[in-house]
């Protein structure tokens, strides 16, 4: 299993609205800027977070994103959800009838359980966590200066 660019570029950029809860929106731009991430490719991965009601976009010369609600909310398995959809390892898991064999398919028990294994990791860790996890790497937050 490989995690994909946009689910990495999503946590990411959750990581930094998260370190901001509460402060102000921030640009994306400084986002892509920090992160290393490219600004069009950010701009397309917080489009379905936006709809999805995880992030709100504040308009205006001080606008920006911040999150929609706190980030003790908002679990990893919403961002993976929200970008790539539900967390199945094989398709037939999603629906039986794309394979045959699914009703006597052995393999197809351990899949599930490592997908549900996965889905229970993911929806125990909240972005709240993951600040509280950098913090405690010593990374500073994302700190926003205006002139």
């Amino acid at each position: 299993m490989r995690i994909s660019t946009k689910i990495r570029y999503g946590a990411r950029a959750l990581v930094e609205l998260a370190s901001q809860y509460g402060k102000g929106p921030i640009d994306l731009k400084e986002i892509a800027q920090k992160e290393g991430i490219s600004l069009k490719y950010l701009e397309q991965v917080i489009i379905p977070l936006r709809t999805a009601g995880v992030v709100k976009s504040i308009r205006g010369s001080k606008g920006g994103y911040t999150l929609a609600k706190p980030p003790s909310e908002i679990s990893f398995r919403d961002l993976f959800e929200i970008l790539d959809g539900p967390i199945d390892l094989i398709e037939c898991l999603k629906d039986p009838k794309y394979c045959s064999k699914s009703p006597l398919c052995v393999t197809r028990d351990v899949w599930k359980e490592a997908s549900e294994a996965i889905q229970k990791i993911f929806s125990s860790i909240t972005f709240e966590e993951i600040v509280d996890r950098k913090r405690k790497k010593g990374e500073q937050p994302f700190q926003m200066y205006q002139i």
